[in-house]
């Protein structure tokens, strides 16, 4: 079975950086690699919301409107991670953010479309 770590989260001042990173990992060789990454969060409150997401390829990249120029994804496949660069952070930024994946490689903007997710990873950014 396929699991998901994230790291890279904690407390940046308004105007900061921070970058998240995914870690995938199998159990076995013979269990299905990892197809397209994404990330999603939910700030308090409010349901949880698609972020970015890249294909297996690191061809093809989504963005929500909100993050769109502010925030990168990208693929390493060296070590199998998928990262979230994110830049001119506002407290509107505030909130878990969650790896998911999926065997398909195509990228989606659907939280149905990923069967495996991390545990979450706080982001919070003062004003």
């Amino acid at each position: 079975q396929l699991q998901l770590v994230e790291s890279g989260g904690g407390l940046v001042q308004a105007g900061g950086s921070l970058t998240l990173s995914c870690s995938a990992s199998r159990r076995s060789t013979s269990e299905p690699s990892v197809g397209a990454m994404a990330w999603f969060r939910r700030a308090p409150g409010k349901k949880r919301e698609f972020v970015a997401s890249v294909s297996w390829s690191g061809s093809v990249m989504y963005y929500a409107d909100s993050v769109e120029g502010r925030f990168t994804i990208s693929r390493q496949y060296a070590d199998n991670t998928a990262s979230l660069e994110m830049h001119s952070l506002t407290p509107e930024d505030t909130a878990v953010y969650f790896c998911a994946a999926r065997i398909n490689p195509a990228a989606t903007m659907s939280s149905s479309s990923y069967d495996t997710w991390g545990q979450g990873i706080q982001v919070t950014v003062s004003s």
